[in-house]
């Protein structure tokens, strides 16, 4: 049974000595090899000298906090629907009597997880929040040996209460906006 009309001939062409030697094919990978030895090395040495990254690069990822230090993420869970690897997980809990400064909705979330080893950095979870609560940095994630220190709760998320120590995401938000 004949699948398509199309066919192929197939030519079982001789091999000269040479050919068969390979010496023709191993001169020409030695002469790439050479060309390549003495080519300008793109390696950086990293401690010393920082890459330059582009304007739009996604990072670490942080929950900002409004004006007044309170927390803007209101536990909506828009993030974590939009996010493709399923990286991220939450836990919403009511604000009790005495938080008003923490927390700026009625609903917050007393639990806040994102996977980074599950995390395809793709910005959807940035998109999709409401509130602006959550943003990708310029920051590079840091590197271990062990899973659970690439499982980031809300102490490590969170930024500080002080607005000196607070993380400048004023370039990424006009950036959106244009």
């Amino acid at each position: 049974m004949q699948l398509t009309s199309r066919s192929r001939v197939v030519v079982d062409k001789k091999m000269s000595f040479m050919e068969r030697l390979y010496f023709p094919s191993i001169f020409k990978g030695m002469a790439i090899t050479l060309r390549h030895l003495f080519k300008r090395k793109v390696t950086i040495k990293y401690p010393e000298q920082k890459r330059k990254f582009s304007p739009v690069y996604r990072g670490l990822h942080v929950l900002k906090r409004d004006e007044k230090g309170a927390e803007r993420c209101t536990a909506c869970g828009l993030c974590a629907v939009a996010c493709p690897a399923e990286a991220i997980t939450m836990v919403a809990s009511e604000r009790q009597k005495g938080e008003e400064s923490l927390y700026r909705e009625e609903k917050y979330a007393s639990e806040y997880d994102i996977n980074m080893l599950r995390c395809i950095f793709c910005g959807l979870c940035e998109e999709a929040c409401p509130k602006q609560a959550i943003f990708l940095t310029d920051r590079i994630v840091p590197s271990s040996y062990t899973r659970k220190d690439f499982v980031w709760g809300k102490d490590r998320l969170v930024e500080p209460v002080e607005p000196s120590q607070r993380i400048d995401i004023s370039q990424r938000l006009r950036r959106k906006e244009s």
